[in-house]
């Protein structure tokens, strides 16, 4: 009798730990879904202009950071952006040419002391190390910070006469999270988590009004 009751509490045990270890698998499962929802981008506008002999570009953002994310730069870690933009012209003989190209780099940091956010920009990339050559600007929440981050205006991408009115061209937009400047150990981590895989690239082709 003694036996059949440890069996049987021993059996409940098992059955109770695996529930258990079903019903948290699928929490976590639910939670990861959750967090995977909460990062996006999307490009609402990209408008390419011509003015005083240069080829200028307006893009606009539709940026939202994730939990982890925020979670990342609320402990003191910088999150890096990068924002590319180049003019190429077909050419059916090789390669497409680069008549013009243009990159921006932003650096994102929470500075604890002062509670308030830390934004880099430049046309170089930024090192931890290397800010001087960079405008740094101070907001007071995360939001004004990622409003400078979701919209670049008047952004020279080519000088006029490179481009060709006998010929095809077209310009190709890349926005994304540049995980490859965070810690070794957070890309690792970043790259099976949705909040940082944050990228969206576009293509458009050069109207005649805008070549000639």
């Amino acid at each position: 009798m003694t036996v059949s009751i440890t069996h049987c509490w021993r059996r409940i045990g098992i059955e109770l730990g695996a529930w258990l270890a079903r019903a948290l698998l699928v929490a976590l499962l639910g939670l990861s879904n959750a967090w995977s929802q909460t990062s996006s981008v999307e490009l609402t506008e990209l408008m390419p202009v011509r003015k005083d002999n240069a080829l200028l570009l307006n893009a606009q953002l539709k940026l939202e950071l994730g939990p982890a994310v925020e979670d990342a730069l609320i402990k003191g870690l910088a999150v890096h952006f990068v924002v590319e933009a180049e003019v190429l012209r077909d050419r059916w003989y090789w390669t497409d040419k680069k008549i013009g190209a243009a990159s921006r780099y932003y650096r994102l940091a929470f500075q604890p002391l002062t509670r308030r956010w830390r934004l880099n920009v430049s046309s170089e990339p930024i090192s931890g190390t290397g800010l001087a050559g960079s405008i740094s600007q101070n907001f007071e929440t995360l939001a004004e910070a990622l409003s400078v981050i979701r919209r670049q205006s008047a952004w020279k991408i080519a000088d006029a006469q490179s481009l060709d009115p006998d010929a095809r061209q077209r310009l190709r937009y890349d926005f994304r999270l540049d995980v490859s400047q965070l810690p070794r150990p957070f890309q690792i981590a970043a790259g099976n988590q949705a909040d940082w895989n944050l990228q969206v690239i576009k293509t458009l082709r050069l109207s005649e009004e805008l070549v000639r």
